[in-house]
């Protein structure tokens, strides 16, 4: 749930332009994906940031500062996603792109796995409240769902929702398991065919 097409974070920091501030976010967001919270030090964040580390603590004086920020970042790429999805023309079809972004970032997740659904486990751990804001995250996901499965006049539109995301992130552990993004793929394809049956007059 980032700011590419099918919302993940995959991707150089260090190669993208942008403000000091802005690019350790980033680097933060890929890093903590591709190594977990635990294992990374500000000094990895900085590397591939490509800002010295002593500049870090000028904009975040601890790494759970930019656990907060990463969390924050998800949130707002979540944001712009769900509102390019809201340009197609109906909910079934911003429903199936939602998947089909996901399907798209098969490889990424099949070696790292759900770039906010790791994030949101490894903070699940913690009770310092940044395991609140990762749940608030997944929450407005949920949201969106459940408002296009209310606008294709469907009752149970929240639990078909939670249906759809936890299978999503069901696929996700499995195929980084696995390492098979075939197994994405497969899957996707049965989301978006479970989706055309609600679609249908």
């Amino acid at each position: 749930m980032t700011d590419s097409k099918s919302g993940t974070a995959a991707g150089s920091a260090g190669s993208r332009r942008g403000g000091k501030r802005e690019r350790l976010v980033e680097a933060a967001v890929q890093v903590f994906h591709q190594q977990g919270v635990e294992k990374t030090t500000l000094g990895d964040i900085a590397r591939v940031a490509d800002v010295p580390l002593g500049n870090v603590y000028y904009y975040f004086k601890t790494k759970d500062q930019l656990v907060e920020a990463a969390v924050e970042a998800h949130c707002d790429q979540l944001t712009r996603l769900t509102a390019r999805l809201e340009e197609l023309p109906d909910p079934a079809t911003r429903l199936k792109a939602l998947v089909a972004g996901w399907v798209e970032e098969r490889e990424t997740a099949a070696r790292f796995g759900c770039p906010f659904g790791t994030l949101a486990t490894e903070l699940d751990k913690r009770d310092d409240g940044l395991d609140l804001a990762a749940a608030q995250v997944m929450r407005t996901l949920l949201d969106w769902v459940e408002g296009q499965f209310t606008a294709l006049g469907r009752p149970d539109a929240r639990a078909l929702a939670v249906e759809l995301v936890a299978a999503y992130q069901g696929m996700s552990v499995l195929t980084n398991t696995l390492r098979d993004p075939g197994l994405m793929a497969g899957q996707g394809e049965r989301l978006q065919a479970w989706i055309d049956g609600f679609a249908q007059p």
